[in-house]
């Protein structure tokens, strides 16, 4: 079975809350250098340094990171609305035609 779709999709993640994940995930369980891994997902070295700086801020004031979803056992039900806000995915707009 050939699988190299989905290897290609966990090796060179595009969207930008996946390959943050993926990049942060080589940090902290590859332990591999932030230079090597800024240059495999396309970050510079600064720009990923910023990042796993603000993940571990957010771990340690125990906030959920923007890829992570929500899950319903991970705060009492009464929490649910004060913990998790709504946040929309903007659409793209339509492309307008003339029509002549």
């Amino acid at each position: 079975m050939d699988d190299s779709f989905c290897h290609d999709f966990f090796a060179h993640p595009t969207p930008t809350l996946h390959r943050r994940y993926e990049a942060l995930r080589a940090v902290f369980l590859d332990h591999r250098p932030l230079t090597a891994i800024a240059r495999q997902f396309g970050y510079r070295y600064g720009t990923l340094r910023n990042l796993v700086a603000q993940f571990r801020a957010q771990c340690r004031t125990g906030r959920i990171p923007p890829f992570s979803r929500p899950r319903l056992t991970d705060a009492p039900k009464e929490q649910y609305l004060i913990t998790f806000q709504y946040s929309p995915i903007p659409r793209p707009r339509p492309i307008a035609t003339n029509s002549f």
